[in-house]
């Protein structure tokens, strides 16, 4: 057998195994930090859910209904449903957003009808869209930046929060992020088929909500900017692979509507609120509500049957008038205009006031029957005006027979108004404080406290709009001429459930406190009870709950857009291009396009995320050189 003679060179395939070995272990070590950002960031949406699902179904209410009325029909008249001009489905007002997610509600609910079930797949996607951000920086920059922008997005309490909404707007950013990743790699491997993929996941996304309608022409420009050869081939594919979705339901909209509707109907209405939000002189007597501009479209043109409905009748025609009724503002008050742009376009760079997950465990027991529940503590309406106690400023009235306690706030805009009796808990016990109140004037939040005030559970109230306030509103002249007549109690009572787990034996008490109040608040309460569910569960979790919430302390906007400024002047002094352009390409096109209309945060969600991005170039720079610091410093000799 012939012996190798020393020193020879190795194999000719060896640099090739080389590599691939390398690749292998890089694929590994992702795959390895994308499960964990994962596991991360669904653990803590799981945690925010657990915390909230009381409290979500009473957030956008008409909203969702309507999103779930249009999966209703999806589902009584099936597929074809959806092309038919003599179905429900036919009925402009049910354009007032994009059938995408109304048919994801539909698929979830033939599985699984609950809003649970909804939920979760929103929560594992909400999840996904974490690891995206991560693989989105660590192809374009080091992988420490990479993990850092994952991190921040798997523990953010505002993505945490957004995912539990029976709302659209999380799951919607999911084939954003995916087209980003997809419009990354293809920088660096320029295939026509990858660009396609870019279009596509962007329409995907466009069938859940119309913000991104015109993303596809920012990436075909990011695309022409990035690359050097072939750059309108690839252009056009993205532009491509956007209309191969959206077209089918232009065509159907066509068909059903006999209009051209690109995607869906709304444009109009959010154009003139969003002018209304920044005229606060209402010099150009628009609108900020979708009730004011149906009730202002009834007056101008003598349709009582506008009033009500948005889109139907004359949907088309009134979106068409209200672009034009906007665009005449904007020609007449450009530099205004664009001052508003500038002003929106840069509030979406902050971060949304959101709960923080929890320290304590919620309860587990359910709270919508409790005639069977044990009643640990009930308090009548006089012993809650004898045990309880008015701010000073404020003031109680004993209840009349077995009426309610009466109670008139004071002129802040925040702070206690009235405190409740103390009642005795036992610990790792659920309970729920069960109260009937008639809120007349004002903002209130109801809360339980303990001796030390740590919150256990909270909850706003407002004045329900009775039948008398609507005639209020509609007969003012004649609601003058009545004089001393007061409608405000005419409140319906609305029965609060102020669900907590006691931690320890001691005593809680129910707060009534003013929250952005206007004037003096007007309550009526009745009687209080605490019910006792059971023992408590999960109690376990309060540990990682509390690192958690320290954690999330730090998603003010000051911290982060600070980080986030500094990660984006790294990538300017380092000129990198590609990473610059593709992670600003989103922000850029929602600060451009989208600040010309009524913008809510939820609408632009999308933009947190490469916030998030350019904090993780930041922090990773950060630890990179405080690591090559502490490692340098080991080999100095000592003193």
């Amino acid at each position: 057998m012939q012996k190798k003679p020393a020193g020879s060179s190795p194999p000719l395939n060896a640099p090739e195994i080389v590599p691939h070995r390398r690749v292998w272990s890089r694929l590994r070590s992702r795959g390895a930090v994308a499960v964990a950002i994962f596991l991360l960031a669904f653990g803590v949406r799981l945690l925010t859910w657990h915390d909230t699902r009381l409290e979500v179904g009473k957030i956008q209410t008409v909203v969702v209904a309507d999103y779930q009325r249009i999966a209703q029909l999806l589902r009584d008249g099936g597929i074809s449903s959806f092309f038919s001009r003599s179905s429900p489905l036919a009925d402009l007002n049910t354009l007032g957003h994009p059938p995408g997610y109304s048919i994801l509600i539909d698929s979830v609910y033939r599985f699984k009808q609950s809003a649970t079930a909804l939920q979760f797949v929103q929560i594992a996607a909400d999840a996904l869209s974490a690891v995206i951000i991560f693989l989105i920086v660590a192809e374009l920059l080091p992988l420490g930046a990479g993990i850092f922008a994952g991190l921040l997005a798997a523990l953010s309490p505002q993505l945490a929060w957004n995912s539990v909404l029976l709302l659209p707007d999380s799951i919607a950013v999911l084939p954003i992020l995916i087209a980003i990743y997809l419009l990354a790699r293809a920088v660096k491997t320029p295939q026509v088929v990858t660009f396609i993929g870019v279009g596509i996941f962007l329409g995907v996304s466009c069938w859940l909500r119309a913000n991104a309608m015109l993303l596809p022409l920012f990436a075909a420009a990011a695309t022409m900017l990035l690359i050097s050869r072939q750059r309108w081939q690839f252009a056009l594919a993205v532009i491509c692979g956007a209309l191969l979705i959206v077209l089918p339901l232009t065509v159907r909209n066509a068909i059903v509507f006999k209009r051209f509707i690109p995607l869906s109907l709304g444009a109009g209405q959010t154009f003139l609120e969003g002018i209304a939000d920044y005229d606060k002189a209402g010099r150009f007597g628009i609108p900020d509500t979708d009730m004011g501009i149906m009730k202002q479209e009834s007056e101008i043109y003598q349709r009582p049957d506008y009033y009500g409905t948005l889109f139907n009748p004359d949907g088309v025609e009134r979106e068409r008038a209200r672009l034009s009724r906007g665009l005449a503002v904007v020609r007449s008050h450009p530099l205004w205009f664009m001052g508003v742009m500038s002003k929106r376009g840069v509030s979406m760079l902050r971060l949304e006031r959101s709960r923080l997950l929890s320290t304590e465990p919620p309860i587990t027991h359910s709270i919508d029957e409790l005639t069977s529940a044990e009643a640990a503590t009930v308090i009548n309406p006089y012993r809650v005006y004898l045990n309880g106690n008015a701010v000073p400023g404020a003031a109680a009235l004993p209840p009349e027979g077995p009426g309610k306690v009466e109670v008139t706030g004071n002129e802040e805009k925040y702070g206690p108004q009235f405190l409740g009796p103390w009642m005795d808990v036992k610990p790792g016990i659920d309970y729920v404080v069960a109260v009937p109140v008639s809120l007349a004037a004002g903002r209130m939040r109801v809360t339980v406290v303990n001796v030390s005030g740590a919150i256990y559970s909270s909850q706003v109230i407002e004045p329900l709009e009775t039948r008398s306030e609507q005639w209020r509103k509609t007969h003012r002249a004649e609601y003058l001429e009545m004089g001393t007549y007061d409608t405000a109690w005419d409140q319906p009572d609305q029965f609060l459930k102020l669900p907590f787990v006691s931690v320890r034996d001691e005593r809680v008490r129910v707060v009534w406190s003013n929250e952005a109040a206007n004037g003096q608040t007007r309550l009526q309460i009745g009687e209080i009870t605490l019910y006792q569910l059971g023992p408590a569960r999960y109690v376990w979790t309060r540990y990682p709950r509390l690192a958690i919430h320290l954690v999330q302390k730090v998603f003010i906007t000051a911290a982060i857009l600070t980080l986030g400024t500094i990660g984006l002047l790294i990538l300017i002094l380092r000129r990198q291009t590609a990473a610059l352009a593709i992670l600003a390409l989103v922000p850029i096109y929602f600060m451009t396009v989208q600040s010309a209309f009524h913008t809510e945060y939820r609408y632009v969600i999308a933009v947190t995320y490469f916030v998030f991005a350019f904090a993780g170039v930041a922090l990773g720079c950060g630890v990179s050189f405080l690591l090559r610091k502490l490692s340098a410093g080991r080999f100095l000799p000592s003193a």
